[in-house]
């Protein structure tokens, strides 16, 4: 999609102050014809009201977790609901591999079953402590402080340029509604743009903390 589509795209946004998953899918990753695995759970935990939509205020209260200082534990917390795909306060084996295998698809990255296997097997039996078939939020706590690498695009740097934006408004109070429009305008422009980079590392990073080790074991053999 050109800039320009982009462009338009952004100014119905700030009309409607809200997203359907098509357009999302359509700005974030350029297509809104093949389904896309990651781009389904990320539109799932910005659309905080269920209601099948991201709002605005819903949209930048979801990204502020990428913030460079906001705290780490809301950034662990963001991670484990990623791979929680029932909603159902534990990671499962099943959605490990669900994750894994559909990262793996939409990467283009072909690995034989024997091996997929083992490095949900490995990666799962590392972080299930307790031995009881799921990983907690605390097991996952621990399990993220083994690997660091996993947090590591769970922050944006640019984002801290929306500082200027909330810096001009509050000391400019008499700034006209229609100034206010043109930076949410040039903050979404900001976001989509960046996030179109983001998104290529961020779906390989997710699943290179499970890869890592295994990979290198296999690659000796």
């Amino acid at each position: 999609m050109r800039y320009d589509g982009l462009s338009l795209l952004l100014l119905s946004l700030i009309l409607n102050y809200a997203i359907e998953q098509e357009e999302f899918q359509l700005a974030l990753f350029r297509n809104s014809n093949r389904r896309n695995f990651f781009a389904d759970r990320v539109f799932d935990m910005f659309d905080i009201k269920r209601n099948g939509v991201i709002e605005f205020g819903e949209f930048v209260r979801s990204l502020s977790i990428f913030h460079p200082r906001a705290p780490e534990s809301e950034k662990i917390e963001f991670a484990f609901k990623l791979y929680d795909l029932r909603r159902t306060g534990f990671i499962e084996r099943e959605e490990l591999k669900e994750m894994v295998m559909a990262i793996l698809n939409e990467s283009d990255l072909s690995l034989s079953d024997e091996l997929v296997e083992e490095i949900v097997n490995k990666t799962f039996n590392q972080a299930d402590i307790k031995g009881d078939g799921k990983i907690d939020p605390d097991e996952w706590k621990d399990f993220v402080s083994q690997n660091p690498s996993l947090l590591k695009n769970m922050t944006l740097p640019y984002l801290s340029f929306g500082q200027v934006f909330q810096y001009s408004t509050v000391q400019q109070p008499e700034l006209s509604i229609y100034y206010n429009e043109m930076l949410h305008t040039i903050w979404w422009g900001i976001l989509f743009t960046k996030m179109q980079y983001w998104n290529k590392d961020l779906t390989t990073s997710f699943p290179s903390f499970v890869m890592q080790a295994d990979l290198s074991d296999t690659d000796a053999m």
